[in-house]
């Protein structure tokens, strides 16, 4: 079988543990003699691993007993509504990273008076904007800690004058993170955390219930704590397969002990666009992501691009091309990428490097 080093940005890569858990699942969930997904979510089976997910969620974050955590269905962008739905009465800041953050923006205006704090945009989400204040009359201020496309990511627990939401999508559970600093935290699960087609949101409880106008009941954050994920269908293979990949964390260690190991993928890849003559990283240095490396061909070596993604291609490398709206490469270091496959990039990198000396 060829070997493939998975650098893609979502889907993400898993962790074998966890998907040979999935393909035994598959063939028989827990003696059931049904597969994990046709079995009832109203069974005693399926409650367990709900029960167990959340827990571990809970067990591997530290979080806070007023704390609630949820697991939906449709995607981070559709939380950017929830959020504003749920939270939005006077008015609502946003700090704009990025693509992912302009869109949260955008969804909170539809609903209210929401403003941009700061953006990065005039460099091209380059960095991460310091320096800014927060109001202090804000229903709540909104940040996105980590950007796929650019490569940047806020890497510290912030204080914030009010409550503090993040869309953590790319680099939960990848660092330590103080959760009584944040009101809500929410994200899809398939960077660092499982497949597509499910969202955790970590929801401190005294936040709800304070707007006027009318939430439907699918939309509003209450409906799911009280029926504890299950007031309809929940996505229950993603959500399996998300306990197994939390199993797996804690396994090694936990959350303290695979930020450490993405600090060294994440240093390891740097040093080398930063000494090779051919590469140059897009986000400024004090801000770079661990999760997502972005760079490009050096000035002089831009006709090159398109040889290098080939040649990566044949040594193994998969998914390192840039997003679509700013070209050049990307490799994504979620939680499950072996550092094997980050010094095969590097390798790559070198004797890319020696046939353009």
């Amino acid at each position: 079988m060829k070997k493939a080093y998975n650098f893609n940005a979502g889907p993400c890569v898993l962790p074998q543990q966890a998907i040979d858990a999935a393909i035994a699942a598959l063939q028989d969930f827990k003696g059931t003699g049904m597969p994990v997904i046709s079995v009832s979510h109203r069974s005693k089976e399926w409650e367990e691993t709900m029960n167990e997910c959340r827990a571990l969620w809970k067990e591997l974050l530290n979080i806070p007993d007023n704390y609630e955590v949820v697991f939906l269905g449709g995607g981070a962008s559709l939380q950017f509504l929830y959020v504003a739905m749920n939270l939005l009465e006077n008015k609502a800041g946003y700090l704009e990273t990025g693509v992912w953050a302009k869109k949260a923006l955008k969804e909170a205006k539809g609903i209210g008076n929401a403003i941009c704090i700061a953006s990065s945009a005039d460099k091209t989400y380059s960095y991460i904007p310091k320096g800014y204040e927060i109001p202090k009359d804000l229903d709540y201020f909104h940040i996105t800690t980590n950007n796929t496309i650019y490569g940047t990511e806020i890497k510290y627990d912030m204080d914030c004058p009010v409550n503090l939401v993040a869309d953590m999508s790319s680099d939960i559970m990848s660092r330590p993170v103080d959760v009584s600093k944040y009101a809500l935290i929410y994200g899809g699960a398939q960077k660092n955390v499982g497949p597509a087609g499910v969202i955790f949101a970590i929801i401190r409880k005294d936040i709800l219930g304070k707007v006027s106008r009318y939430l439907p009941t699918m939309l509003d954050y209450r409906t799911h704590i009280e029926k504890e994920s299950m007031f309809n269908t929940p996505p229950v293979f993603p959500i399996f397969v998300m306990t197994e990949t939390l199993k797996w964390l804690k396994g090694i260690g936990g959350v303290e002990a695979i930020h450490k190991i993405n600090v060294e993928k994440a240093q390891l890849l740097y040093d080398e666009i930063d000494r090779n003559p051919l590469f140059v990283g897009t986000a400024a240095k004090e801000d770079r992501s661990i999760m997502n490396v972005c760079f490009v061909m050096a000035p002089g070596y831009e006709n090159l691009q398109d040889e290098f993604l080939a040649f990566a291609k044949e040594r193994g490398m998969v998914g390192i091309k840039g997003h679509r709206s700013v070209g050049g490469f990307r490799a994504s270091l979620y939680n499950a990428c072996p550092k094997e496959a980050v010094q095969a990039l590097v390798a790559c990198m070198q004797d890319f490097e020696k046939l353009h000396k």
